[in-house]
């Protein structure tokens, strides 16, 4: 069974007195439905499912927004019993019942001690639908993706391994053999991904083809959900986008490399469309003068992360160059690098909010620059460079950091850990127990 950090958020939740109803918020086939039936199974006497998608007469239940009259209805549609403070009731696909949604704030407000969690695959859409009106105050949010790399080592067996590099002090100390393991681990990671489906094909049976044909079908689905949130005929621009995002990873994302005969309005709502779906992450352009990092946002300029590093190598089809290259972080030319950075960033983020990602880049004659990712810790901000090379080599890490007064920065790459001129460099493996450990999530 593979472990999922969002485990313990889910029995937090459970344990605490105030707890309202709960959306679990991510893209189809991150693992919402399997991590909450674990949870039922696991934390709670009894659970009941209703799945709206797949039994859509359950609609009707919410025809009244009274929680007592809809329990009632349940119990007597499926035989079980509902026992308040010891069930978890479960609305799966609830985002074709927006009723559903709306009774939330019910329950909270007239049975605050039954648990109720939902979620959805196009959830989003339903939150965002025209004169939908969400039940402010009365709903948490969890935010879910795919298995990042800690999780991909406990899933693999490697829980001591995943202990020992999560603390800083044995970064330091990573002999030669130990860190070539940690890098083969990333580069199978690389291959596979994080969807769970991948990752508990590859636990059974340990056949990549199989992998590559479940990462296919997933990519199959979305492609299918195109038509339940948009047009015929703005079905073409979501594929457009779709396929030609995968090319843009690591670069700023430009309308007309995407079709020049498209008009940019078309290509920038299938975007926000994707996003929406939790299939492509925004990486937004900040000019990194001061916090909060969100505003000072430039809204046209940004990157693509793909929702998981899996997904981008089925559909670019670069397996083979993963296999062979030696350095991770010359792989397309850098774009998984900066992907599998990406993914451990969002993982790190705290689940109940909705994550963010940002990049730095000055745009001049002859003095291009550019820096990753920015983060914001202690009131400062810290650049983030994903490199091949020396740290001598950071020209634009260390223009950021002269230009803005910056005492630290980051550089992820292949390389063992080392520390100098205020410039840390963490290997892939050692990039999401560092930020932890330091105390920057």
């Amino acid at each position: 069974m593979i472990k999922r950090n969002i485990y313990r958020v889910l029995k937090e939740w459970k344990n605490d007195s105030r707890r309202m109803p709960l959306l679990i918020r991510g893209a189809r086939q991150v693992g919402k439905t399997f991590i909450i039936e674990e949870l039922g199974e696991k934390e709670y006497s009894n659970y009941i499912v209703i799945n709206f998608e797949r039994n859509p007469e359950y609609i009707n239940l919410f025809s009244s927004l009274d929680p007592k009259e809809i329990i009632e209805k349940i119990v007597l549609l499926t035989g079980k019993t509902i026992i308040v403070g010891k069930t978890l009731l479960f609305f799966d696909e609830i985002q074709e019942c927006p009723d559903a949604i709306m009774a939330l704030r019910y329950f909270y407000e007239e049975i605050p001690d039954l648990h109720v969690i939902g979620a959805g695959s196009l959830l989003e859409f339903a939150l965002n639908k025209k004169g939908f009106k969400m039940p402010v105050g009365r709903v948490q949010y969890l935010y879910m993706y795919p298995l990042g790399f800690e999780e991909f080592l406990d899933a693999l067996g490697e829980s001591v391994l995943k202990e020992y590099i999560s603390i800083v002090e044995n970064l330091k100390k990573i002999d030669v053999a130990l860190h070539q393991k940690l890098i083969n681990l990333v580069r199978k990671y690389f291959v596979l991904g994080g969807m769970p489906a991948v990752v508990s094909e590859y636990l059974k049976s340990g056949d990549i083809k199989k992998c590559q044909r479940i990462q296919r079908s997933i990519i199959d689905t979305y492609i299918d959900d195109f038509s339940k949130y948009s047009t015929n005929s703005k079905i073409k621009y979501l594929k457009k986008v779709f396929y030609a995002a995968s090319s843009m990873i690591g670069q700023k994302f430009v309308y007309s490399k995407v079709d020049n005969n498209i008009k940019s309005r078309e290509l920038k709502d299938a975007v926000e469309m994707l996003e929406t779906a939790g299939v492509l992450i925004r990486i937004r352009r900040t000019n990194g003068d001061g916090l909060p990092l969100e505003a000072n946002v430039k809204d046209n300029f940004f990157k693509i992360l793909f929702l998981d590093v899996g997904l981008l190598h089925n559909i670019t089809g670069i397996y083979g160059e993963t296999i062979k290259e030696e350095n991770l972080a010359s792989i397309f030319k850098g774009a998984v690098a900066e992907q599998f950075v990406g993914m451990e960033l969002l993982a790190l983020q705290d689940t109940i909010k909705r994550p963010s990602l940002f990049y730095w880049a000055r745009e001049a004659k002859n003095s291009n620059a550019e820096i990753d990712y920015l983060i914001a810790f202690r009131e400062k901000i810290i650049p983030i460079e994903v490199k091949f090379g020396s740290s001598t080599k950071l020209r634009s890490l260390r223009l950021f950091m002269e230009q803005y007064n910056c005492k630290s920065g980051i550089k992820v790459s292949q390389e063992r850990f080392s520390k100098s001129d205020n410039i840390t460099s963490i290997p892939f493996y050692g990039f999401f127990g560092f930020l932890k450990s330091e105390g920057h999530y």
